[in-house]
């Protein structure tokens, strides 16, 4: 074992998976970040704290991870390059570890353009896969970015994202690979509602053996109703919506569309279950952490393996 990861364990165990998100709120209420966990609390292995997402100010991932690990759960930390230099970043990590935090998410972040201060400055002194690379060597080799050795630096179990479905499409499989190369240890994609072209996209992570070198967790977010999907195929960036999702959601009244978007999402578990490759599943019920129990046991994923 790499590290003490929870998340690390049961992937080694050959479980199958599963990761939930608390996005911390936009405000010093510490209540709200327990609010959320306990809807989770058993459902789920680790769960992903947002790093002012949509880049929009929040309680701090770091904060509202020191919370989590308060009450019992496993966070995964997760840290954009967009708003710290690379000795923030560094420096972070550092304090999360010393909170006995050991999963770490490194993603690049939502342009300032998206969220509530548009003209804030891009930091970007690393990008994600030089972030993956940075926490590999104080893991691994007791080194800081800059060269300097380091008694204890973190012991990061190392995650990343990936976007199967962003054009081009030909060059997703090898934009894995450079981070697989730069040491990363698991993988949470983008939300997938068109599971044909998903299927592909694992077909050219099995051709080139990537599978048996990365941990990969399939992003999945329930549809509330037949407007959500509608936005979500024409509104964010790199989203891919079949028409058929929106004619679903959209054939039943509106009353029942929240529970249609939860059967679909259960349906597309089932279906992602199955294809070799898939190690587990990141659950984005975004502001719908209650909806989390049903899902994943409707979808056989409960209980959850013991591997403390």
């Amino acid at each position: 074992m790499k590290t003490n990861s929870v998340l690390e364990k049961v992937f080694a165990s050959g479980a199958f998976a599963v990761t939930s998100e608390c996005g911390p709120p936009r405000g010093a209420m510490p209540e709200i970040v327990r609010e959320k966990a306990e809807h989770l609390r058993g459902y789920v292995d680790a769960v992903n704290v947002t790093d002012n997402q949509t880049a929009m100010v929040r309680m701090s991932s770091f904060a509202a991870s020191v919370i989590l690990k308060q009450i019992g759960l496993n966070p995964v930390l997760q840290m954009v390059t967009r708003d710290r230099n690379r000795i923030a970043m560094q420096s972070d990590l550092i304090g999360a570890y010393s909170h006995d935090i050991n999963t770490v998410l490194c993603l690049s972040g939502d342009h300032p353009f998206f969220g509530d201060h548009a003209m804030a400055a891009n930091v970007y002194d690393l990008d994600s896969v030089q972030l993956i690379q940075t926490v590999k060597e104080m893991r691994d080799n007791g080194s800081l970015q800059g060269g300097a050795k380091v008694d204890n630096l973190p012991r990061m179990f190392i995650g990343a994202a990936a976007n199967p479905f962003a054009d081009p499409f030909e060059l997703r499989v090898a934009r894995l690979a450079k981070k697989i190369n730069a040491g990363v240890d698991f993988i949470q994609t983008q939300c997938i509602y068109n599971l044909d072209k998903f299927e592909k996209w694992m077909e050219g992570i099995r051709e080139r053996g990537l599978h048996k070198k990365v941990s990969i967790m399939a992003g999945v977010t329930p549809m509330k109703s037949e407007g959500m999907a509608k936005y979500m195929k024409n509104k964010v960036p790199g989203m891919d919506v079949p028409d058929e999702i929106i004619k679903r959601m959209g054939g039943v009244p509106k009353d029942k569309q929240a529970q249609e978007g939860i059967d679909i999402s259960i349906e597309s578990i089932q279906r992602l279950k199955a294809i070799e490759g898939v190690s587990g599943i990141h659950l984005m019920a975004i502001e719908w952490e209650q909806k989390v129990p049903e899902i994943i046991e409707r979808a056989g994923l409960y209980p959850r393996p013991d591997v403390a």
